[in-house]
């Protein structure tokens, strides 16, 4: 169960990571949401790198397909 969670949270990562894939596209592939997957961010990585992606995420607004939809 440990290693297919952490295979699991390996995918999260990658998808969170990637500035084309918004959180409503990692909600639906996975069920999880935004919350949920910031905190698989917090709990998986480093703290400096935790930040670093928080930043980039959050002046992102592909991440946010519900912030696009109201522009």
């Amino acid at each position: 169960l440990t290693m297919k969670k952490n295979t699991i949270h390996h995918e999260i990562i990658e998808m969170a990571w990637a500035d084309e894939i918004s959180f409503d596209a990692i909600e639906f592939q996975t069920g999880l949401p935004e919350k949920e997957v910031i905190a698989i961010m917090r709990a998986n990585l480093k703290r400096p790198s935790y930040q670093l992606w928080r930043k980039r995420v959050y002046a992102r607004k592909s991440k946010h397909s519900k912030k696009n939809k109201m522009e």
